[in-house]
């Protein structure tokens, strides 16, 4: 396969894959399984970061000055972006936390749409960045591009699962919240698609963009999945989310040795 189909099929996959699972879990699964799934993706986005896309970037000449500085800057510039308001995950968070004990199929008092459209544009400008970022690893090389990916997805599944509680929150209906979900994911396509002709003009920024990466998903980890980790305070509950981290950190080793094998 050439570096653009690889890069189609993980976008693509990775859009529509995230959301089915999403659909599936908010829907049937039982809501302990989300915070399962939060443990997990803390581990592959760490995983991910530190044992595969860094390395590459600090291997480049230059790169151990130039690739701290980059992912210092990222993470503060992730920080202020969602300060702003245009970058908003709602990892079960004001909102969506308040939801996570409602039943899918009870009624609920809605807000008339207007944190359902939030939720969509800022989710549609998360999942074009994370196309960009994929966009970017596959340039680099099939192998971290495969990880990248699988971080990626594995991060969107529970995200996706709290937009879902507030668009239904919002007084979307089941249909309409996953079809404009779906359109909303869509974007890391476009994302990985313009990136894919953009950096193949300018091949010296995919370094920078490695680091940009790694700096998104510390900040994702770091900033929004772990504190609501520590809203379960009990050992039995500590236990289990140290487990699911190393065994998403395990995911992400066992998929770069098979990627690079």
């Amino acid at each position: 396969m050439t570096t653009l189909a690889y890069i189609t099929a993980a976008s693509v996959l990775g859009a529509v894959l995230s959301i089915v699972c999403a659909a599936l879990i908010s829907y049937a699964a039982p809501q302990k399984w989300v915070s399962a799934l939060v443990s997990l993706a803390i581990g592959a986005l760490l995983g991910a970061a530190f044992l595969e896309i860094l390395p590459h970037a600090l291997e480049t000449p230059g790169g151990e000055r130039t690739v701290p500085a980059t992912v210092l800057g990222g993470i503060l510039g992730f920080f202020l972006l969602e300060k702003l308001v245009l970058w908003r995950h709602y990892h079960f968070g004001d909102e969506s936390a308040g939801q996570e004990e409602t039943s899918l199929r009870a009624p609920v008092a809605h807000d008339h749409g207007r944190s359902g459209l939030l939720i969509l544009l800022g989710d549609g400008f998360h999942n074009f960045v994370d196309g960009v970022l994929i966009a970017a690893a596959f340039m680099e090389s099939s192998a971290l591009g495969v990880v990248t990916a699988t971080a990626v997805i594995a991060h969107e599944i529970p995200q996706e699962v709290g937009d879902f509680l507030i668009l239904l929150h919002s007084g979307y209906t089941r249909a309409r919240a996953f079809v404009l979900n779906l359109a909303s994911s869509l974007a890391m396509f476009v994302g990985a698609l313009g990136a894919y002709f953009a950096l193949r003009q300018l091949q010296g920024w995919i370094d920078t963009m490695l680091a940009i990466a790694a700096a998104s998903m510390i900040y994702v980890a770091v900033a929004d999945l772990i504190p609501s980790l520590h809203k379960r305070t009990e050992l039995r509950a500590t236990v289990q989310q140290v487990l699911l981290i190393g065994l998403g950190v395990l995911l992400i080793w066992v998929t770069g040795e098979w990627a690079h094998g």
